[in-house]
C-alpha cells in the first residue's frame, strides 16, 4: 500500500468517525430533550461509553484525576468501563495474520479464540509457542489508533474554541490537558514503547541483582507496533487470599519485595509503572512477585522529586512542616502559602487516613484509608476478607481529600504526582489485607525508597 493510498484511507475513516460521534451526541441531545436528564457528570460518562475507546480512556484518566477535574466528575467516572466487550476471534486473528504473516503459523502451537482480557485499546488471548513456552498476545484493536486521532483532534479543537470565547476558560488550559492526553494514550496504543518500559524494568531487575520480583520476557521477533508477545505468568493476585496461599506461605515478605522492587525503579529507571492495581501485581506460583501490563507509566520531574522526599522524610516522623513545604514548592499556584495552616490540615488528613506511624491502632475492622476496614489477624491471610474491604472508589476518595486540602491552600498537584500517590495507596490497602501490622512509611524492612540526602 503506497503512501497516498493509506492517507486516503486514513481519511475515510476518520470522516467515517466523525459521523459516528456526530450521531452518538445527537442521540444524546434528542434524549435530554425528551426528559432523559441525568446530572451533567453522569450523562458525559454515558455518553464517553457509547463512543467508544477514546472516550472509555478519558473517562478513566478522569477517576484518576482528581488534580484535574472537580470531584463529582471523578467519582461519576469510577463507573466507567474498563473490561469492554470483546472483538470476534475473526477480527483479532486478521489483525495476528497482518502483523506477524507466516509466523503465527511458524511460530505458534496455538492461540487461544477466547481473551483472557478485553480492555477498550486491546484484547488479550493465551497461546503457547511451538517451543513449548506459554505467553500471551496483546492485541490492539483494529483502526483504535485512528479512532482515538480523530477524536482528540476534535476535542482539541473544541477545546481551542472554548478558550476563545469562554471567559477565564484559557486559565484552566483545556486545549493543554487535551494535548497531555493525546500524547498518553498514543504511547499507550504504541506497544514497542510498551516493551522498551517492560525491558527498561527488567534491566533495573538484573542491575540490582533483584531476584524475587520479576516482569514478563517480551519475544521481540514476534512482537510489533500493534501485536506485543509477552512470557505467561501464572500465579494469584494479591487481593486472591485462596491462590495466594498456593503461592507462598509468605505474603507479608512478598509485599515486602514488591515494595522495595517498586520503590526503587522510582530512582532507576526513567519511568514507574503507573497502575499497581491487584491485576498487575501477581504471586507467582514460585513465590516471586511479578510485576506486568507496563501500558501506563509516569515520569517524575525534580519538582515531584522534592515533594516524594518530603513526604518520604516528614511522614515517618511525624514532621508535617517538613511535607507542607515540599508540597507547595512542587505545587504552589499562589504568592505566600501559609506551610503552617498547611501543615495542620495535612496532619489532620493524614491521621484520619491512619498512614501516621505511631498513630493509635484501629480495632479489628476499624476504618483505614477512605475508611474501609483492615483485614483480621491471625495467620496474615484472612480466609474470607471483610466485605468492607478496599476498593478504587476509597483510594480515589482519600486522593480527593488530598487535592482539596491543596486547593484550599493555593495548591494543584501535578499529574504524576497524583500517580505516584495512587501507587501508594493500592500498596496500604495491600499492607491493610495482607500484613496488618506493617506501616508503608518508617518500617524498616523497606529499604528501597530514596531518602531526601
Amino acid at each position: 500500500m503506497n503512501a497516498a493510498t493509506e492517507a486516503l484511507g486514513l481519511t475515510v475513516k476518520g470522516a467515517l468517525r466523525l459521523g459516528q460521534t456526530g450521531r452518538v451526541l445527537a442521540g444524546t441531545g434528542i434524549g435530554w430533550l425528551l426528559g432523559d436528564r441525568p446530572p451533567t457528570p453522569k450523562l458525559v460518562r454515558q455518553t464517553f461509553e457509547r463512543l467508544g475507546a477514546t472516550y472509555i480512556k478519558l473517562g478513566q484518566l478522569i477517576a484518576s484525576s482528581p488534580s484535574m477535574f472537580p470531584e463529582a466528575w471523578v467519582e461519576e467516572f469510577q463507573h466507567c468501563l474498563d473490561q469492554t466487550s470483546p472483538l470476534p476471534w475473526r477480527t483479532i486473528r486478521r489483525a495476528l495474520r497482518e502483523e506477524l504473516g507466516a509466523r503465527l503459523e511458524s511460530e505458534f502451537e496455538w492461540v487461544d479464540p477466547e481473551p483472557l482480557a478485553s480492555a477498550s485499546i486491546a484484547q488479550v488471548h493465551a497461546a503457547r509457542l511451538k517451543t513449548g513456552e506459554d505467553v500471551v498476545l496483546k492485541v490492539r484493536k483494529p483502526g483504535v489508533q485512528t479512532v482515538i486521532v480523530t477524536d482528540l483532534n476534535l476535542l482539541h479543537l473544541v477545546a481551542k474554541v472554548v478558550e476563545r470565547v469562554t471567559p477565564g476558560a484559557a486559565h484552566a488550559s483545556l486545549a493543554a490537558i487535551v494535548e497531555e492526553i493525546q500524547g498518553s494514550m498514543i504511547e499507550e496504543c504504541d506497544f514497542i514503547r510498551e516493551a522498551a518500559n517492560i525491558e527498561a524494568f527488567r534491566q533495573y531487575l538484573d542491575d540490582t541483582l533483584n531476584e524475587q520480583a520479576v516482569a514478563p520476557r517480551v519475544y521481540p521477533e514476534l512482537s510489533t507496533a500493534r501485536v506485543l508477545t509477552m512470557e505467561r505468568f501464572f500465579g494469584a493476585s494479591l487481593t486472591d487470599p485462596v491462590g495466594l496461599k498456593r503461592c507462598t506461605d509468605d505474603p507479608e515478605g512478598l509485599l515486602v519485595n514488591a515494595l522495595n522492587t517498586w520503590f526503587g525503579s522510582l530512582m532507576h529507571c526513567r519511568t514507574f509503572h503507573a497502575d499497581l492495581h491487584a491485576g498487575n501485581l501477581m504471586a507467582l506460583r514460585d513465590g516471586r512477585i511479578g510485576f506486568i501490563d507496563f501500558g501506563i507509566v509516569g515520569r517524575i520531574r525534580e519538582e515531584t522529586w522534592k515533594a516524594m522526599f518530603a513526604l518520604a522524610d516528614g511522614l515517618p516522623r511525624g514532621d508535617f512542616k517538613v511535607v507542607a513545604e515540599g508540597l507547595a514548592v512542587m505545587g504552589a499556584t499562589k504568592e505566600g502559602v501559609d506551610t503552617a495552616a498547611l501543615a495542620a490540615d495535612l496532619e489532620d488528613l493524614f491521621r484520619r487516613l491512619d498512614l501516621v506511624p505511631g498513630a493509635a491502632e484501629q480495632p479489628v475492622g476499624g476504618a483505614g484509608v477512605g475508611g474501609y476496614a483492615a483485614s483480621r489477624p491471625g495467620d496474615g491471610w484472612g480466609e474470607v476478607y471483610p466485605p468492607e474491604a478496599p476498593d478504587d472508589d476509597d483510594l480515589n476518595r482519600a486522593l480527593m481529600d488530598l487535592v482539596r486540602v491543596g486547593r484550599r491552600h493555593g495548591i494543584r498537584f501535578p499529574r504524576e504526582f497524583t500517580l505516584l500517590l495512587k501507587q501508594f495507596l493500592y500498596f496500604d490497602r495491600y499492607i491493610r489485607m495482607l500484613a496488618p501490622g506493617m506501616t508503608l512509611f518508617g518500617d524498616e524492612r523497606l529499604t528501597g525508597l530514596p531518602g531526601p540526602g
